[in-house]
């Protein structure tokens, strides 16, 4: 088979792995090196600033000895095999970055003879694409689980990140789908990459030219919607791999309908919105300060897929606000729909100077058409006071439904005891007790 066909075949196939990031790193070339993954050059697929940047990004070989029922490569599927050599791919690299086309690798593998033979190839190619090419370029591969440790560490010597890619969020949904794996031989080698960095960490404060260890970190790999397992069951697990194992990150894939089997959901297209929804809720749980039990439980165990999971959140947690954009505390102040993490940090530095006016905070990056329902600025609240709380709802769900936001007969409560801290006792408004 020539070179362009397998490219052909193992580029289409290594679409269905999404753990492909690559920021966190700073090896920087060297003379006569080729490539540089520090900061101004090999960035994540969206990088900080908004650049969208390429990896070459392929497997090794589609050629799987398990039968994964979910999986294209499963063993049982009938599609056309290949196998890259280490030469191949270190070639292929190379040639592609000297044409500009790429900036870095990143390297997946079905498990190829068994998990020791594909991580040796894997091993055995970064190690030719350091010592032979030079190339000093960013390196993201994918470690095998149940192959040794002792292989696992050796790449991690020449390589910028490394995912073990979990795939189903429970052992059931294991023993269902892909009954040779088992969250074991998993979580094993996500442990011991864990140890190793913390180790390589301790080594450098006494040596500085103590080898680096996967210095961009690791991350893993769920697949959403090919189980009957919940949102919350899934965040739960993402927030513990974050605790115990340090991850950059969890990345969440929709289950694709490639093969049809009992065990499966019958479904026509993959659940993007819930994946998204799963993306926003992780974000909060990395960098606002949030916990799962705080965005879902046991009566609301899915995401809502009409609000994102901060919107969501405060509509539960209406008792909290409005709160003073010049006196709220940031963490709580980051909780504001509307309010992200670098808009709630300028107002934290500008209050210390002068009070904000609603005006400056569409300069901040506020968006306030969420936000302005939920603060007020100067002890003045700019939000719709004459409305329901399904009204409040549809207008975060969307702006189109603002001509639907009147309030229905019904029993009446003022507005007052939606935001009882907000308004003084001439501000009545009336609200359907029933909704709120």
């Amino acid at each position: 088979m020539d070179l362009h066909t397998k490219l052909k075949i193992l580029g289409a196939a290594a679409k269905y792995d999404v753990s492909c990031s690559s920021s966190g790193s700073s090896r920087k070339n060297r003379d006569g090196g080729l490539g540089n993954a520090s900061l101004p050059g090999i960035c994540h697929s969206w990088s900080d600033d908004g650049r969208c940047i390429s990896l070459l990004k392929i497997l090794l070989s589609n050629c799987c000895v398990f039968n994964c029922l979910y999986c294209i490569n499963r063993a049982s599927a009938e599609t056309p095999r290949a196998t890259f050599t280490p030469t191949e791919i270190a070639q292929l690299t190379v040639n592609f970055y000297k044409r500009n086309y790429i900036e870095g690798l990143f390297l997946s593998s079905a498990v190829y003879k068994n998990p020791d033979h594909t991580m040796e190839l894997i091993l055995n190619t970064v190690i030719k694409l350091r010592k032979e090419y030079r190339f000093n370029g960013y390196i993201h591969v994918k470690a095998i689980p149940g192959a040794d440790p002792l292989l696992i560490e050796e790449t991690g010597k020449y390589v910028d990140r490394m995912s073990v890619n979990i795939e189903l969020p429970s052992n059931h949904g294991l023993k269902l789908l892909a009954p040779q794996k088992n969250r074991d031989s998993i979580l094993k080698p996500m442990e011991f990459i864990h140890t190793r960095i913390l180790q390589t960490r301790e080594e450098k404060k006494l040596f500085r030219s103590a080898p680096s260890f996967v210095p961009a970190g690791q991350t893993t790999q769920l697949i959403v919607g090919a189980t009957m397992d919940h949102d919350l069951k899934i965040l739960r697990l993402s927030e513990n791999l974050y605790r115990r194992f340090s991850l950059k990150r969890v990345y969440y894939s929709a289950y694709v309908p490639v093969t049809r089997h009992p065990n499966l959901p019958d479904i026509a297209n993959p659940p993007l919105l819930r994946e998204h929804r799963l993306y926003q809720a992780d974000w909060l749980l990395r960098f606002y300060g949030f916990t799962t039990t705080e965005l879902l439980d046991e009566k609301r165990p899915h995401l809502d897929a009409e609000l994102d999971p901060k919107s969501a959140w405060a509509l539960h947690n209406l008792h909290l606000f409005p709160v003073e954009v010049n006196t709220a505390d940031y963490e709580l102040l980051v909780r504001v729909p509307g309010i992200g993490v670098k808009s709630a940090k300028r107002i934290v530095m500008a209050r210390k100077h002068h009070t904000i006016g609603y005006e400056t905070l569409k300069r901040f990056g506020v968006a306030l058409k969420r936000a302005r329902h939920f603060i007020t600025c100067r002890g003045k609240y700019y939000g719709e006071r004459n409305i329901s709380l399904t009204g409040l709802r549809d207008l975060l769900t969307s702006e189109v439904a603002r001509k639907r936001n009147t309030i229905p007969t019904g029993e009446q409560l003022t507005f007052q005891a939606l935001y009882p801290h907000a308004f003084t006792d001439n501000d009545v408004y009336t609200i359907i007790s029933g909704e709120i």
